[in-house]
């Protein structure tokens, strides 16, 4: 009886660290941006940060072209106003579309074979790979 009660008595104290544990670290992993920088397929979101910008991207096949819609915006502080620019664009496959960024440095759509992918291009330098990443290979 007295064993049982002790690994319950652990249990719980194992369990309640795990919690305390899980809940210290949840306020820091919500403030990363996550990355998810292609290629992905259709309906799928690109999620990025370039320089002081988010870029969040997807498409949809239209007629064996990548209907392409983007939106960009200032990855600034929370109470900063937001400012967004939504662009669209159709795409052959093997085309691209540059977003032109500071500093003469810009990122590229790249609308994939068949329109099968959409990709996020440019420099290593400009586009933070910091966060979580979740491509496809």
């Amino acid at each position: 009886m007295f064993l049982n009660s002790r690994f319950q008595l652990m249990t719980i104290a194992a369990a309640g660290a795990l919690v305390v544990l899980t809940a210290a670290n949840a306020p820091a992993r919500a403030l990363e941006p996550i990355s998810h920088l292609g290629p992905v397929g259709p309906y799928e979101p690109i999620l990025a940060t370039v320089g002081s910008k988010r870029v969040i991207a997807f498409y949809v096949p239209d007629s064996g072209r990548c209907s392409i819609n983007a939106v960009v915006f200032d990855s600034a502080s929370p109470e900063a106003p937001y400012s967004a620019s939504r662009v669209r664009i159709n795409l052959w496959p093997g085309e691209a579309f540059a977003l032109d960024g500071t500093q003469q440095k810009s990122i590229d759509l790249r609308c994939g074979e068949n329109a099968a992918t959409l990709a996020l291009n440019g420099p290593a330098e400009l586009i933070d790979t910091g966060a979580t990443s979740n491509s496809r290979n």
